[in-house]
């Protein structure tokens, strides 16, 4: 289905149950691994994506289609996370950088929950090292393999910036990952 025609079976109350169906089913996985990216623990991650498609289905009627809608549930699910790592740092007195540290150190230890091998671990860990702005861009265009236009659609950065913050997440990166 193409998004014009999900967009107008989103918006007829007879189809909407059953296309919002087939969005959730086209987009779960992949917002799921851009929100896991963010909050890192994978109930928390769940809970945030729910939100996310409450937020989608309650709101689908406002979207405009000015964007495309991946970049609208990418929009969402980006505040969504944001609001819940706010939420989940007053809650606990620790800065989200910290939060998102302290994700990685339990995620690292606990094998069971993490599927990827030592390099691939490695290189998660020292992302999570990086300063928000540098992660969430590194994340969004090197793992979501989204383009600079659509990254600074969602966070409502200039290319420039966003660029600016890959190349400095790179280098960082690259320089960490040789102290390892």
């Amino acid at each position: 289905m193409q998004e014009k025609e999900l967009l107008q079976k989103l918006r007829d109350k007879e189809c909407k149950n059953e296309a919002f169906r087939h969005l959730v089913g086209r987009y779960k996985e992949r917002l799921y691994r851009f929100i896991r990216k963010m909050i890192v623990d994978h109930q928390d991650t769940d809970e945030v994506l729910q939100l996310t498609f409450i937020k989608v289905f309650k709101y689908i009627d406002g979207f405009k289609g000015n964007s495309k809608l991946y970049t609208w549930l990418f929009t969402i699910a980006r505040n969504e996370a944001l609001s819940f790592l706010e939420k989940k740092s007053k809650r606990t007195h620790m800065p989200i950088d910290m939060l998102h540290q302290k994700g990685m150190l339990r995620l690292s230890a606990n094998t069971d929950t993490y599927s990827g091998n030592e390099i691939q671990l490695k290189l998660q860990t020292a992302v999570s090292r990086l300063p928000e702005k540098q992660r969430e861009v590194f994340n969004m265009k090197y793992f979501d393999k989204l383009r600079y236009s659509e990254i600074a659609e969602i966070t409502g950065t200039s290319e420039g910036g966003l660029k600016a913050n890959y190349h400095l997440a790179v280098k960082r990166l690259k320089q960490s990952l040789q102290e390892t």
